[in-house]
């Protein structure tokens, strides 16, 4: 093992931990108090920069320095940092600066220390600014440039443009005078950019809405053709502005698109909007385009000569041969002609006037004035008559009538549409005397007017003459056998003389010609149904509900149809059908809570009743009926609550005390008593009641109909039974007497007050267009598009 060991070598060599004890008499702190360099350079900043000696040309000689071991030891600085330029070890070290910032040569020749200059004392007072020097007059003149552009786009935001045009140009003026004593003075680089792009911008825009365009685009293209303008390029959608007011919309169209171009992506709103003002440019030359066309159809030649057809003498000859041209093949063509050249004409007019201009009646207008100026004057008329229309079509008749009062004033052919027009408007609001009027009118000037004989015969069918009605009706027929309102009343007028087979036959024609009319379908249905044929009225319902399946008249109508016929199920189907598309009709609520009823489904009845009661807040029965269906459900509590609840709204209703007084016996409560108190109260003020009526009854014996205890009897409602209502009692049988068990299903019908006074009244389909006409209510179909002349 030892002869591994291998011992080293003892040599000459220094020992590796020698030295350390040594150090530098520098670092010696012990003699610092009596080192004068040190405190010289506590006291003062003296030590901070190096020694007088340091501007020997020899910097590296140094100064010898007494230490604590009364050596002298070569010190670079007097606070032990080696001077600057000093040769320590052998190494020379390099040149750095000698001089601090805030420190001249003064302080190293003994001067205090005074960074902050303040023994110089108060500064010399400032030199006064010349007025005259040019610095000044060009500061001066851009502050009065500046002043003359706010000013003037203040009194254009007061709506005073002609003195915001004025300051801009005075603006414009002191601007140019600016830049040439800025090129006089100072180079052409230092030139107010800004100043003078605001000045021109202000300058167009105030040209611009002062309706200046020429002077507004030549302001703009100065600035955007100025190089050194940067963004200058989005300028050019102001321009295409001023184009399209010009209405020049393929420069406008040019310049949206180069401003396009300039507004880079990143920018997505403004390239929206120029987007949609290129839209907006489109339209309106679409609209130019439009009127141009008008404008050359009307100006295309018919080359028809119609004073050739006028004798000029008394030469029997020559009238022989205008008699033989009057209806031959050419005048024939002739005409034929003409009327093409008119209808495309008052097409045309239709289509373009809502489009052309700001609104429909701007459109017309200018229609009437180039159609004026044209050989078709005589259309003028008839555009006018189409634009009453437009009117009626918006509901707007205080204009339709001031239009067609003027026009009624005039030749006969005119006159006969326009107070045919007025006869619909009058008739539509019941002031049937007016209608009447100008229906005699417009016959007068047209006796062949299919609709003015048809206004006619409306107000003579609201007179109750119905045989006249029909001869006007008929008449109208023999002018135009295609006058379907004509036909559609005449079936109305024998429907009503109870004439049916004619009826039927005259509403089965109308079919063939209208076959998919709900109009026309719903009365043939209900012809049916008054011939007491219940299944051709369900086959015809049937295509009025494949017509317009959602109409919820017509599924009513279908559902009592069914339950008629005792198929409960289909009715069921079509009275829910019916309740869906409209949850307001009371008579198919009840229908409803009264099949749940039938088939013991209380708290179905429940929902259907709470329904009714809050459309019909004031009748009683619904809230009994709630009540009643909580009884049989066997929720006695709810029933009582309920009671309790319509009692409070219905202090006087007896039939809900004679229920509260039985609930609360078999439950057995107090309430009983005081229950049973209010109710021999009300009994005793009915018999008194009903005395004093009898006491108060005429001599003629007539019975008038005794008022029962019931839900309306003391709070002054009376439903008294019809034959309506004898129905729906039948349905509703759910509701026990007082002397019943709860748990028995009663078939006692319901009493009278019960019983829904208005029944189901349902005699045609409640569509868009109601074509039914009764002493009530009249269609309004007189008023179509084929009585307001094209």
């Amino acid at each position: 093992m030892m002869q591994n060991v291998h011992l080293a070598p003892e040599t000459d060599e220094d020992d590796l931990y020698s030295g350390y004890n040594d150090y530098n008499p520098i670092y010696d702190i012990e003699e610092l108090e009596n080192d004068a360099a040190f405190q010289q350079a506590v006291r003062t900043s003296h030590g901070r920069r190096p020694p007088i000696t340091a501007k020997i040309s020899s910097t590296a000689v140094t100064r010898p320095i007494a230490t604590g071991y009364g050596s002298k030891t070569s010190l670079a600085s007097s606070i032990g940092r080696p001077m600057t330029g000093a040769i320590q070890d052998g190494v020379t070290r390099p040149m750095t600066a000698v001089r601090a910032a805030g420190f001249t040569k003064a302080a190293l020749r003994g001067s205090a220390f005074d960074p902050l200059s303040q023994s110089r004392g108060p500064a010399s007072p400032l030199e006064a600014k010349k007025k005259d020097s040019p610095e000044e007059k060009i500061k001066q003149l851009e502050k009065e440039v500046n002043e003359l552009v706010e000013e003037s786009c203040i009194a254009n935001s007061c709506g005073d443009l002609k003195l915001a045009l004025e300051k801009a140009k005075d603006a414009g003026r002191k601007e140019r005078v600016l830049v040439r004593q800025r090129e006089q003075v100072t180079t052409p680089e230092n030139i107010n950019l800004d100043l003078t792009y605001s000045v021109l911008f202000n300058l167009a825009s105030q040209y611009s809405v002062n309706e200046m365009y020429a002077e507004a685009l030549n302001t703009y293209q100065v600035i955007v053709k100025n190089k050194m303008f940067s963004n200058a390029g989005i300028l050019k959608m102001n321009m295409g502005n001023i184009y399209l007011k010009q209405r020049n919309y393929s420069k406008a169209i040019k310049f949206y698109r180069m401003a396009l171009d300039q507004v880079p992506s990143v920018n997505k709103q403004m390239r929206i909007k120029i987007m949609q003002n290129i839209g907006v440019t489109f339209i309106q030359a679409d609209r130019e385009k439009m009127k141009k066309a008008f404008q050359k159809l009307i100006t295309v030649p018919l080359e028809i000569d119609e004073d050739k057809y006028i004798s000029p003498s008394d030469d029997p000859h020559t009238n022989l041969v205008t008699e033989a041209i009057k209806n031959d093949h050419l005048r024939q063509m002739e005409r034929e002609r003409k009327a093409m050249a008119e209808k495309y004409i008052m097409t045309s007019a239709k289509l373009i006037a809502p489009v052309i201009e700001t609104s429909f009646a701007a459109g017309y207008d200018w229609c009437v004035e180039v159609v004026k100026a044209s050989q078709y004057v005589e259309l003028a008329n008839d555009l006018e008559i189409n634009k009453a229309v437009t009117y009626l079509r918006q509901k707007d008749y205080n204009q339709a009538v001031e239009i067609l009062k003027v026009l009624e004033k005039k030749d006969s052919r005119v006159k006969s549409a326009a107070a045919t027009n007025l006869s619909a408007l009058y008739y539509m609001g019941k002031d049937f005397a007016q209608a009447s009027s100008y229906a005699d009118i417009a016959v007068n000037s047209d006796r062949y007017n299919p609709a003015a004989l048809t206004n006619k015969g409306n107000t003579v069918f609201a007179n109750g003459d119905y045989e006249k009605a029909a001869e006007f009706y008929k008449e109208a027929l023999r002018n135009d056998s295609s006058c379907t309102e004509a036909l559609y009343n005449i079936g109305l007028t024998y429907e009503k003389l109870n004439r049916l087979d004619e009826a039927l036959d005259c509403f089965l024609k109308l079919h063939a010609i209208l076959r998919n009319s709900a109009e026309v379908l719903y009365q043939i249905a209900n012809i049916y149904e008054l011939m007491e044929n219940p299944s051709q009225a369900i086959e015809w319902l049937m295509q009025v509900v494949s017509v317009i399946p959602t109409d919820p008249q017509v599924l009513s109508k279908l559902g009592e149809l069914y339950d008629r016929e005792g198929d409960k199920s289909q009715a069921f189907q079509y009275y829910y059908e019916s309740y869906r598309y409209f949850p307001c009709n009371i008579e198919v609520i009840e229908w409803l809570g009264a099949y749940y009823i039938d088939t013991q489904f209380w708290e179905k009845a429940i929902q259907y009743f709470e329904r009714a009661s809050l459309i019909q807040p004031t009748q009683v029965k619904w809230q009994l009926m709630v009540a009643s269906c909580f009884r049989r459900s066997g929720n006695y509590q709810k029933a009582l609550d309920t009671y309790k609840d319509t009692h409070r709204k219905f202090p006087e209703n007896v039939e809900c005390l004679r229920f509260l007084v039985r609930l609360c016996t078999d439950l057995g409560l107090k309430d009983a008593q005081e229950y049973a108190r209010k109710l021999k109260r009300l009994e005793k003020m009915k018999e008194i009641r009903e005395q004093r009526i009898k006491s108060g009854r005429d001599g003629s014996g007539g019975s008038r109909g005794k008022r029962e205890g019931s839900a309306s009897g003391d709070s002054g409602q009376n439903y008294s039974a019809s034959s309506k209502g004898e129905r729906l009692s039948a349905r509703l049988r759910a509701l026990p007497g007082t002397n019943e068990p709860y748990e028995s299903s009663s078939n006692k019908e319901i009493d009278a007050s019960y019983v829904d006074p208005l029944g189901p009244q349902i005699e045609r389909p409640k569509t868009a267009a109601k074509k039914r006409i009764d002493e009530d209510d009249f269609a309004d179909e007189e008023l179509g598009d084929d009585l307001l002349p094209e």
